[in-house]
């Protein structure tokens, strides 16, 4: 057992506070890892204040981690101690169901664990994510950091990255295909990054004018206003796929109108309530289709590293000490970030 120091919620009007405890001895494949990064998602926000009503307490979120392994079990073959890796947002699957067994362990039909709020399979205690100085992971749930990368920068690729790269792989963004992607916070800032090197045509929509040149930088062709309806109807019937991530509810029948033919609007961003039923006749007269999309399974998370790595992505951070998580989750809830935060681990450790 090994002592860890982190931050945790106790309830879910509580503010985050020092926590200590026991990360579990390594088993035949696990990697003990010093945390170097950890990126802030909203999903911490939400769990860490029951917003999605399953919280288990203490709450230590984070499942964006970069970190360097310190030991590993007698069985591990696919790292050793030195080396760059990365945890996203599971830890373990059943890996013998169908979406197991097709390296889609986020959609596991008996239930993937969690890096944080999750139940290890072996002993049911409650898994701690990375707002802590170490983790122990079984090799089969790390990945492998690109060592051309800024490892802060790599940390949100962990869950912003995998969730728009999924969606954007699944419904074939690439040449000659027109691309939309909704909002421009960490999960969308990702989006474009990584469909403009995938080599598609970019839209960013956003509410707001003061993100049409940063969304240019990012690597968007065009930036729409979407609550102007003259710029929105510019582009009606003539997206391939359109990525939402916005995280919060809205009317969708304005971007389902903007889809061609068999186009595809896909849902990435996790509101506290449902978004209203879009109207029937705007999925029924075009054949499209609304969706849904959930991080990536361990292969196609090492493919977005990979590709990463080729390509020079990472995500635009602010990097924090430990000591600030609960001011940065209040400038989270006010979109004053460009566009993640990043705790640093040191902060912590000193």
């Amino acid at each position: 057992m090994t002592t860890t120091y982190a931050y945790a919620a106790s309830d879910a009007k509580a503010k985050l506070a020092p926590f200590e405890f026991q990360r579990r001895e390594l088993r035949a494949h696990d990697v003990q890892m010093e945390v170097l990064f950890c990126g802030v998602c909203h999903s911490d926000l939400h769990q860490a204040r029951n917003e999605w009503k399953n919280s288990i307490y203490p709450v230590v979120p984070g499942h964006e981690i970069v970190g360097r392994v310190t030991a590993v079990g007698p069985d591990v073959t696919r790292y050793k101690a030195g080396d760059l890796v990365g945890v996203g947002c599971l830890v373990d699957s059943c890996r013998t169901c169908p979406s197991c067994a097709e390296g889609l362990e986020q959609y596991c039909e008996n239930g993937f664990v969690g890096t944080y709020n999750g139940a290890d399979r072996e002993t049911g205690a409650i898994t701690f994510g990375g707002y802590s100085t170490q983790l122990v992971v079984d090799e089969a749930f790390t990945l492998r950091v690109p060592q051309n990368l800024d490892p802060a920068g790599v940390a949100p690729l962990l869950c912003a990255g995998i969730t728009t790269y999924s969606p954007l792989r699944t419904w074939g963004a690439g040449p000659g295909k027109k691309v939309g992607i909704v909002g421009l916070g960490g999960l969308g800032h990702m989006g474009v990054k990584l469909a403009h090197a995938m080599g598609a045509h970019v839209v960013l929509f956003t509410t707001s004018q003061s993100k049409v040149e940063d969304a240019k930088r990012l690597g968007a062709d065009e930036v729409v206003i979407s609550k102007n309806p003259q710029e929105m109807e510019a582009h009606a019937n003539s997206f391939d796929l359109i990525v939402n991530t916005v995280a919060a509810q809205h009317d969708l029948n304005p971007f389902l109108n903007l889809l061609r033919r068999d186009g595809t609007m896909a849902l990435v961003g996790a509101p506290e309530h449902d978004h209203p039923s879009p109207q029937v006749f705007n999925l029924i007269m075009k054949r499209r289709r609304l969706a849904g999309s959930l991080i990536g399974g361990i292969a196609e998370t090492q493919e977005m590293l990979d590709f990463c790595g080729e390509h020079g992505i990472t995500s635009d951070i602010e990097i924090i000490p430990m000591q600030q998580i609960n001011d940065a989750y209040e400038r989270m809830l006010k979109s004053d970030v460009k566009y993640r935060f990043v705790i640093d681990l040191d902060s912590l450790r000193k």
